[in-house]
């Protein structure tokens, strides 16, 4: 199958909507192909996308809301379909908090001059993110939401055969990999 056959889902695309992807959102922007919350189902078929990619977006989902989240992407999912998951990394913030890394947390003085500060409003996203993860939590998260395979991934590096699925991947520095396989 070549890439340009196959059914991709952005999930969570917010303002940042891809040609040759389905962008999905939960709010209407310009070249968000399919408006809905994810709590009321996504209005896709069953087994219809091949794989799906969210960046940054399930961080925004309060905890209660994760594994319905989590298995509304995998019923969309084709059977041997893969959800790639860009995250942001709590033990990268944790190392670089500890290393007193202040370049780390994109976090301006002019808003938080404090090393601590910047850790909390930079791992909060600015109250954005409801949930943090670590890569042993969003496995552990991926297996209960019935995922056969979870595989943690390096920055534009895939553990499947899609090549595509790493084109939406950014925020290397601060950021967790992760595919699942239904």
């Amino acid at each position: 199958m070549s890439e340009t056959s196959v059914r991709r889902l952005n999930w969570g695309c917010g303002l940042s909507p891809k040609p040759g992807w389905i962008n999905s959102d939960r709010r209407s922007y310009e070249g968000v192909d399919v408006v809905a919350d994810i709590h009321d189902g996504l209005p896709l078929a069953d087994d219809s996308i091949d794989y799906a990619v969210s960046v940054h977006a399930l961080q925004e989902i309060p905890y209660a809301g994760l594994l319905p989240a989590l298995r509304e992407l995998r019923r969309v999912l084709r059977p041997g379909g893969v959800l790639r998951l860009v995250l942001p990394d709590l033990d990268k913030g944790i190392r670089a908090y500890l290393d007193n890394d202040r370049d780390h947390f994109l976090v301006p003085d002019e808003e938080v001059k404090s090393l601590g500060g910047k850790f909390i409003v930079h791992m909060l996203w600015h109250g954005h993110s409801r949930v943090l993860f670590t890569h042993d939590f969003v496995e552990e998260l991926l297996l209960r939401a019935g995922f056969a395979r979870v595989s943690r991934c390096a920055y534009k590096e895939s553990a499947g055969p899609h090549a595509g699925i790493v084109e939406l991947d950014n925020r290397a520095g601060e950021s967790l990999f992760v595919e699942a396989v239904k």
